[in-house]
Formats: structure tokens, C-alpha cells, sequence
């Protein structure tokens, strides 16, 4: 599903965000990307998407050449993957039924939009919510509607940066039995964090980025060393 091949990332400041990283994720897994801020944790997760080019190596995600594909060729790419970001990104002008339809309107799937928006919504639990707006809505709810329309489009691979940054531990817990049950219908789960307590409670594997290396990469590992 996702390999990386000696796979760096320099800026033009000079920073030097990945060096030398090479991983494989295949199908179904669950992984925890960890680390200290700045290690390079947002990069790794954020050249999977193609929001960012490597400088140097390779990367595939779901058949795609990363560092080769054509801009007009990224939305193809995107149809396969669902992103899930710490603030959300909801549409503030439209509703949280619109928000998730939005994802299939921009790849032209008119005529599935109602029913897989619905089933969307259903599948978070928010299918009542369907005509309130971000602002009418907890941060929980938020996320919920956010997962939803990481999930419209069926993807093979969720990509999540932090998704239970900016919400409360029991919220978070709710949240994380979502990403669970996705990854038990067969989906990859690539999730950056810093919840120790949920890395160490729900054992995955997990791959430590310090200074822009991979130092760890363990099935069902805790957040730090044991």
C-alpha cells in the first residue's frame, strides 16, 4: 500500500525535515507514526498525500509514483486515500451533510452523493447532525464529520494527523473506536499523534521519527521504549 524509499526532504531554509527513511505499511495495517515535535513527523505523513514532494527517493502509495505524479494525476491519488486533520478543515458555510458530499462533488460522483453521504454519516453516529454547521457542533462532532468525509469515498488508506489533538480524553477515546472499526473493514490507518495513552492502551504498530530518522519500528509497540 505505502512504501518509501530512501526518502528525503530538505526545505529551502535549509532544514532538513527527512533523511534516509524507508518503510513499508501494507494493506489493513494500523500504524502509529511518534515522535518528538519537529522530528519530522507532519512531513512523513504529508508526502503520502502528495501535499509535499520528496527532495530525494522514492515513495508509492496505492500504485502511484509520489515524487513523479503529474499534478493533474493528484486528484486520482487522493480518490484513494481520506485525510483526517487535527483541526478539522469542515467547511464553515455548509452544513456537516454538505461538508462530507463536498468530497464527492469535487471527483464528480453527482450520482452517488445522497446515498454514500448518508451512509457516511450514519457510519459516525451523525446522521441527525445533517443540517447543523461546523459552529453548531462540538469539537467531537467536528472530527466525527470529518472522519465521515475522509470515509465517503471508500479509500484504501486513512492518513490522520493528530485527530485527537484538539479534543478532551473521553472524546478522544470515541474518535479512536471510530479509526479502530475502520481499520477492522480491511483499511489502512496511518496515524501521527502524541497520545501516549492511547499508542500504549491500543498497541499497533509504531514507527518513532526522531531528527528526521525512523529509531524504532515495532508491531504492537507503546509510545516509548519498553
Amino acid at each position: 500500500m505505502i512504501e518509501m524509499q530512501n526518502v528525503w526532504k530538505d526545505y529551502p531554509n535549509g532544514t532538513s525535515a527527512l533523511q534516509g527513511i524507508s518503510v513499508h505499511i501494507g494493506k489493513a495495517e494500523f500504524v502509529y507514526v511518534v515522535g518528538p515535535s519537529g522530528a519530522g513527523k507532519s512531513t512523513f505523513i504529508k508526502l503520502m498525500y502528495r501535499e509535499e514532494n520528496p527532495t530525494k527517493g522514492e515513495i508509492f502509495v496505492n500504485g502511484f509514483n509520489i515524487g513523479r505524479l503529474k499534478s493533474r494525476k493528484i486528484p486520482l491519488l487522493r480518490r484513494s486515500i481520506g485525510v483526517v486533520f487535527q483541526d478539522f478543515k469542515l467547511l464553515p458555510r455548509l452544513t456537516a451533510y454538505e461538508n462530507v458530499a463536498f468530497a464527492l462533488e469535487v471527483i464528480g460522483a453527482h450520482r452517488q452523493i445522497k446515498r454514500r453521504t448518508i451512509e457516511a454519516l450514519n457510519w459516525v453516529g451523525l446522521a441527525d447532525r445533517a443540517d447543523a454547521l461546523p459552529e453548531q457542533l462540538s469539537g467531537g462532532e467536528q472530527q466525527r464529520i470529518a472522519v465521515a468525509r475522509a470515509l465517503v469515498n471508500n479509500p484504501t488508506v486513512i492518513i490522520a494527523d493528530e485527530p485527537t489533538g484538539n479534543l478532551d480524553p473521553d472524546t478522544s477515546w470515541g474518535i479512536m473506536k471510530l479509526f479502530s472499526r475502520i481499520n477492522d473493514r480491511g483499511t489502512t490507518v496511518v496515524m501521527a499523534t502524541h497520545n501516549k495513552e492511547i499508542v500504549n492502551s491500543l498497541r499497533k504498530r509504531v514507527i518513532a521519527i526522531e531528527n528526521g530518522r525512523i529509531v524504532r519500528d515495532v508491531t504492537k509497540g507503546t509510545y516509548d521504549e519498553d
